[in-house]
């Protein structure tokens, strides 16, 4: 299979007109088909049209473009290795935007796991002598602003339960409304609004000036 090029993606094509949901639903039918078959020409087809949407979905959670294109790459290697599995139980953009989180999520756990465990060896000798100590926390009079608040929120936002991550970058920076995101989530719209409430709150908290200090 061809490598994807990721990194120079086009801006996305203008949605295309379709003449009724059931045309709509006719096509991805018959695409899931060709795809399931093996068509190459079915798979390049679908990179065209959902490549933009899970590589800046991927890019959202990871803040890497590097990163974002090989997870993006690993989205549709797994979808080229899965589709026989597809059952249309959901659209295919939704079960793509699925592992396009999933994918995401699993890659930051793996990233914080190593990060962590460089930060520990590096406290620690070759006898497990402590080296040195780890810095201290930030002072309360730390004040992040412009560009540096922004930074720390994105990494606020990292830190979100996964559920909360997911449904606060699929409405802010994909704009999916609540129905899709339930249906990525497999969930019920009241329970994205819940994720999305509890998110804003967690955030919000960090842009409110420290009560000590006002």
């Amino acid at each position: 299979m061809d490598t994807l090029a990721l990194s120079a993606l086009a801006p996305p094509l203008p949605a295309a007109h379709v003449g009724s949901a059931a045309a709509v639903a006719g096509a991805e039918a018959e695409l899931v088909v060709q795809l399931q078959g093996g068509s190459e020409a079915a798979f390049r087809t679908l990179v065209t049209r959902y490549q933009n949407r899970v590589y800046r979905t991927v890019l959202a959670l990871l803040r890497s473009p590097e990163e974002a294109e090989d997870v993006a790459q690993e989205v549709f290697v797994e979808v080229y290795q899965t589709i026989g599995r597809f059952r249309g139980e959901a659209t295919l953009a939704t079960w793509l935007y699925r592992l396009a989180t999933s994918r995401a999520l699993k890659h930051q756990r793996q990233a914080r796991a190593r990060k962590r465990f460089a930060y520990f060896t590096s406290l620690l000798g070759l006898d497990n002598r402590v080296l040195h100590e780890p810095p201290d926390h930030e002072t309360p009079q730390t004040q992040l602003e412009g560009a540096q608040q922004v930074e720390l929120l994105r990494a606020r936002l990292a830190r979100l339960p996964d559920q909360q991550q997911v449904a606060f970058t699929l409405r802010h920076e994909q704009e999916l409304s609540y129905e899709e995101i339930a249906a990525v989530l497999q969930t019920t719209v009241p329970a994205v609004e819940s994720l999305l409430f509890r998110a804003r709150q967690t955030l919000c908290a960090h842009l409110q000036p420290n009560p000590r200090h006002v």
